[in-house]
Order: structure tokens, then sequence, then C-alpha cells
């Protein structure tokens, strides 16, 4: 921030934004009474904040207001929350206090701002001993707490982050690295979590169109041209349902949806397929009001809609999904099937009623809406019982700030499935669970009391992994408690946290049990548990407590399962060590040009990452670590996205050396297409006699006349990369060519 007079433009800049923030509140708000409300604290804070500058320059109350544009707009919060997020920097770079704010406007306000700030101010009296290691953890950490108290303030926050990623230009290069894989890492999944739609799409654009600008150009421009030339033939697939649905009495729109870039992106990552074998860019949304007087259910008038468009197009089967029978867990509810158009697109129509369209773009805050008006749907239970295993997480005194990070990550993202107990209720769980994970679902007792289960009638064993759709009957014996083994196949963390509680006042027994194991793991290995052997896994597992380290091993929440690479290495750091290894000294580094190249004048020397293997020319990020290296990685690179969301210091922005034509980097490239003879002697020869280059690996295979597979070969640049792939695409047979990962 900086301090400057403001000019006639800057507050007529801040008058012109504030009045659309205006006439937006004006529709939200119930009455004269709570627009006043946000009418004062925009004073207040326009007061507080004159003469303030942001980066790019611009009056610092365009921040403020932006976000609070983003919660009327793209959240649906009420005036208190647009109060609150005008406010939520005064205390933070002013001098008025949170009883000024209390005085002013009421308890709730000021405590949503305090709750903003306590978020943003990590450096308070409580925290003043952390290490640099975990404060991006304590953060995480009370954002989460807010949860508790009112989960309104994560949702400002949410804004808060998404206005700063559409202003990320004006930021250093090495801090928007920072800044974007804390976004991916934290508050994407959160966003996904409480069922934002909109604001998770747009930050996950900005961080695909600044993390991998070539891919986000690129995408962004097949998907534009791709509109233009099928704009008329998504019309004309409109036309008969839409005829359909007014013959049949509903109320609807429809609406039209393009795939976003950062999806089409994922899809390519994911599938490791090309651009043009990603066939569901488009889909169309039906959203009807339904007939609350005909007597059948959203869910029932969601069925009709869908017999009433697959009487007119074909549809696939297994691209069927029912999110109305069975919601997700952010409570996204919504029937999706895949329809054969007369031109022979596939296109995916959405069909939900408009409070499912509600929640679907506004999450928790529409769901609470619709609560508070008296509607109750059979689903609303799913987001309560998420909210309260998070808050389960949280006041547990016995997990860390780093441990929390991890487990509330995996939360966010793990995918979940559908089980059934045996009187039909439907229970999600998480993916990869098993049945014994599911008996400690239904109860504590259940679970601590288990033997064995039948799913769908069939006995299976206590670690059997359960399916969408399974049916699970919990088989117990009163004389029956936990096993320590049971924490070796345990999925979930409430499973896992109640056994380890029941084994907690056995620590002798349960230490001694750590100490096995670890025996019987390095035994495995070919090697034997001696001191030296000890001391050497401790350091690299950052142990300072031997008893402690054995406990940890011995309830399971120390897992062993990079052990192989520790005792390859006596300096093999497991990943979180690694990066939570702060240098001896904190002094500020000054600015310096990081040149990959081998090493630099200051004898840096860079590593180029194996997970993800850049190349020059790829965007990059480079994570420096204690002993001075620097491992170069893709910016998209999810290892380099965990470190910089959870160590955002050791970011450092290094530059490909510009005559590095000697150094050549190992690709992988996927071809397929329609086979011939002499194709495979062709491309080869393409390849070592037209562009040089040094083939490692080469694996093709054919059937049917179809060829698939992949080459391994030496590269010096990204551009000498494309060339090589613009020119594959010449020769004759291959349809598709794409850079994949090894």
């Amino acid at each position: 921030m900086s301090y400057s007079e403001f000019t006639e433009k800057d507050y007529e800049l801040i008058d012109r934004d504030w009045q659309v923030l205006y006439a937006s509140a004006s529709k939200r708000c119930a009455d004269a009474r709570e627009l006043e409300t946000v009418c004062q604290a925009y004073a207040f804070a326009n007061e507080a904040h004159k003469n303030v500058r942001r980066r790019s320059g611009e009056p610092y109350m365009l921040h403020p207001i932006a976000v609070a544009q983003i919660v009327v707009d793209d959240i649906g919060l009420g005036y208190k929350s647009i109060s609150a997020a005008l406010l939520h920097d005064v205390v933070e770079d002013t001098d008025f206090t949170v009883d000024d704010l209390r005085d002013r406007f009421g308890d709730k306000i000021a405590s949503l701002v305090d709750g903003l700030t306590k978020i943003k101010n990590v450096l308070d009296n409580e925290n003043k001993d952390l290490s640099a290691q975990s404060l991006q953890a304590e953060n995480f950490k009370r954002i989460l707490l807010t949860l508790n108290d009112d989960p309104r303030v994560v949702l400002i926050k949410l804004a808060d982050r998404l206005h700063n990623c559409r202003t990320i230009e004006f930021m250093p290069e090495h801090k928007r690295d920072k800044i974007l894989s804390e976004t991916m890492f934290v508050f994407i999944p959160l966003a996904h979590r409480l069922g934002l739609y909109s604001v998770k799409s747009e930050l996950e654009n900005i961080w695909l169109r600044y993390k991998e600008p070539d891919a986000y150009r690129d995408i962004s421009t097949k998907i534009n041209r791709n509109i233009q030339q099928r704009a008329k033939e998504i019309n004309a697939f409109i036309v008969p349902i839409d005829e359909a649905l007014k013959k049949a009495g509903f109320r609807y729109e429809i609406k039209k949806r393009v795939k976003t870039p950062y999806s089409a992106w994922h899809k390519m990552q994911v599938k490791q397929i090309p651009f043009e074998q990603v066939f569901d860019l488009y889909a169309i949304r039906i959203i009807f009001d339904p007939d609350r007087e005909n007597g059948e259910s959203e869910r029932d008038q969601c069925y009709h809609v869908f017999s009433i468009i697959t009487g007119i197009y074909r549809y696939m089967p297994e691209r069927l999904r029912d999110w109305v029978k069975h919601p997700k867990s952010n409570g996204y509810e919504a029937l999706h099937c895949t329809l054969l158009s007369p031109s022979g697109i596939w296109v995916e129509v959405q069909i939900r009623t408009r409070r499912m369209d509600d929640i679907a773009e506004k999450g928790i805050a529409a769901h609470w809406t619709y609560k508070q008006n008296g509607y109750v749907s059979e689903n609303d239970s799913e987001m309560d019982l998420w909210l309260e295993r998070i808050k389960e997480v949280l006041v547990n005194p016995d997990v860390n700030a780093l441990e929390l990070l991890d487990i509330i990550h995996n939360d966010l993202t793990s995918a979940e499935i559908y089980v059934f107990t045996p009187k039909g209720e439907q229970r999600a769980i998480e993916k990869g669970a098993t049945v014994l994970d599911f008996a400690y679902l239904i109860h504590t007792e259940v679970g601590n009391k288990a033997i064995a289960a039948k799913v769908n009638q069939r006995l299976v064993a206590l670690n059997y992994v359960v399916k969408t759709g399974d049916q699970v009957e919990i088989i117990t014996a009163s004389e029956e408690h936990p096993k320590r083994e049971w924490l070796q196949f345990l999925k979930t963390r409430k499973a896992r946290n109640l056994v380890v509680d029941y084994f907690r006042n056995e620590r002798k027994q349960t230490v001694d049990y750590g100490r096995q194991l670890l025996e019987e793991q390095v035994k495995l290995h070919g090697s034997k548990l001696d001191e030296a052997m000890i001391q050497r896994i401790e350091a690299a597992y950052g142990a300072t407590d031997r008893e402690d380290f054995f406990y940890k091993i011995g309830i399971g929440s120390l897992k062993l399962d990079n052990l192989a690479d520790v005792l390859k290495s006596r300096q093999r750091y497991s990943l979180l060590r690694r990066i939570f290894s702060p240098p001896k000294e904190k002094a500020k580094e000054p600015e310096v040009e990081y040149i990959i190249g081998g090493k630099d004048d200051d004898g840096r020397q860079f590593v180029i990452a194996t997970c993800c293997n850049p190349i020059p020319g790829d965007a990059v990020v480079g994570i420096k670590s204690p002993d001075g290296r620097i491992t170069v990685h893709k910016k998209s690179c999810p290892v380099a996205e965990e470190i910089a969301a959870t160590h955002g210091d050791w970011v450092v922005v290094p530059k490909w050396q510009e005559a590095a034509e000697a150094k050549t980097f190992l690709v992988r490239i996927s071809l397929k297409g329609i086979d011939r003879m002499g194709l495979l002697n062709e491309i080869s020869r393409f390849l070592s006699l037209v562009m040089g280059a040094n083939m490692r690996r080469l694996n093709l295979s054919a059937d049917n006349g179809i060829f698939e597979g992949y080459i391994d070969l030496y590269v010096n640049s990204k551009d000498v990369l494309e060339k090589i792939l613009k020119k594959l695409t010449t020769i004759e047979g291959i349809e598709t060519v794409s850079r994949i990962d090894l």
C-alpha cells in the first residue's frame, strides 16, 4: 500500500463502483434499515481508507467494494456480510478497533470483521513463539476455526481471495506463485466444499492463466473457435426440447454452458488426452420452477423432464449422473445426462429446480437461506455433517497445525461414495473406505465391537473396501475390542482417531508395538534395525523424541510409506520435513536473479524435478532447500503447489538460461492414429534424421488397424518440442499427438 492525495478521478472511480454495489445491495436488503447500515459501512470504510492506494495505484477502497460485490452477487449473503466485507480491512490497516466498529455497527458485524482480521493477522500474542514453518498452517487453522463461530467469515474471506486473485498481476512473481499455490491447495477446494461454483471456477481459471499461460491461451482460443462453429448446432439442439417442455406445462429457462479452460485442461491432464478428445465441452442447463400443487416431489419432476428429453434424443446410459437421488456432500443436486444431437455431437444436459440451481451456484449461503425460509430438504444434512466433521478436527488438542493442514486438505479434496445401511438409509463416506470405517461412521461402539460385515448379503472381512451402492451390515460381538492392526487399513480420520483414543492409555504397549512395526518394515527392505539405523530414520523423519516417534508409528499417525527412500539415502527427507525446515537465520534475502543452467555465479545448484520434468520454455517455479539447492518444477506441478501453499518463503522465480541448447531434457509424447505399412519407420526416421532428436524409448502397438502408444525422447526446449508435435501431425495416419507426463 502507498499514500498519496486522491484526485477527482479517484473519487469518481470509487463512486462509480459504489453505485453498482448499492444497486445490488438494494435488491438483497429486506428493508431501508438494512440498506442504511450498508451505506454507513461504506461511508466509514471510505473515510478510513482515504488517500490509501493499492499496488496497482488505484484507490484502496475499490478493493473492499469489489469484495462486497462478490459477497452479494456471487455468494448471495445479506446486509451484515456486505457491511463486514466493506469494513474487512479497517481494523487491520487503520487505527480503528473492533470496539469502534461494535459501537457503530453492532456486535454481529464487528465479530465478522474481527474473524476476518484474525485470519489475516497470524502474528498475534498467542502465536508469537510459532516457528516460520507453521505460520501458514496456523493461518489455515484460523480460517477453519471461524466455521465454529460463523461460516460467513469464511465466505467473505473467499470473496477477498477471489478479488486479490483478479488483481494478482500487480504482485511480484514470487509472491504471485505463493498466493496461487495457496489458492489451489486451500481456497479452491474450500469453495468447492461450500458449493460456490462460480467462485471456484473463476479461481481455477486465474490459476491456469498464470501457472500455464501457454495452455490457457491455446485452450481458450480453441474453445472460442469451437463455440463459433457449433453455436447454430447447439441452438438447433435446444429447439425441440424447448417446444416439448412448453407443451408439458413447465415454467423453466434453458442456459447454455461451455467447459471452462481450466476444466478442459484438467481433463486433458488427468486422462492424458489432447483437446480434440474432450467431448463434453458443451452443456445446457434446464432450470424449472417445480409445481408445488401437483403432488409430485422435486425429484419426480426432474425425472419427468428427463423422460421428456430422452424421448427426443438418444442418451448415453453410462454417463447418467443422478445427483438428485444421491446429492454431493456440498449439497449439489441435479440430474445429468448426455444426449446425442442430430449433428452428431454429445451434449450434456443438467436438470435442476430453481432451488437446486441456487444451491449449485451459491452453495452454503443458499442452503441456509432456504432453511431459514422453512424449506427443509431430505438432503440438507450432508452439508451439516461435513461441518461437524471439520469441527471435530479443529477442537482435537492432539493435532498440530501441520497435521491439521494435511487432514483438512485431504478432507476437502477426497472423493466420496454412497453406501446404504440394511434399512436402506444412504450414507456418504470417503472413497477407499473400508467396512470398518463405515462401522465407526454409524457409531463408535459399532466400530469397537465389529468382527466382520455383510456387503450385499455376502460375508466380508473388516478391511473390505466399499463401493458406491453397496449395502453394508456390520456384525458385532459384545466381547470384541479395537486392534492395533486396524490402523494399518482404516481410511477415514474419524475411525483412526477413535482407535487411537482407545489405545491412548496403553502408551508403553503402543511404543513397543511401534518399534516392532518399524523393525519389521526395515527387515522387509533387507536391513537391520540397530542404533545407527534408528538415528538415521529419526533424522529423516525429523523426530526429536524417540519414545514419541515409536508411539506415533504404533498408533498409525506416522506412516512409513517412503521408508525405502529413507533407507536408500541418508540425506532423503520426507516431503513435509523438507518443506518445513527453515534456514537457521531468517535474514531477508536480497533480490537476486535465478538463472537455470547448472550453477550460477553464487554457486547455486539447480535440480530438475522428476515429478513433472520441466523443459526450457515451460513456466517454472523454484523451491529453495536449506542447503541452497533450487528444485525446478512446472508452475502447475502438484508437488510444487503443496510446497508453495504451505511454505511460501521457499518460493523463488528462476529463469531458463537463454543459451541452453547443449543440455537436453527427457519428455514423453503420446501418439494415436490409423496403422499402415511403414508408419513406425517413418516416425523414427523423422525424429532421428529430420529433427535430430535422441529417442530413449518407443512403445507403440496396433490393434484392429488402430495404433497408439508413446515415445520418450530428449529435447533442449519447449519450442523444439512444439515443432516436433506440429510436424508429426502431418505424417499420414497420425490423428493425435500430445505431450504427456512421464
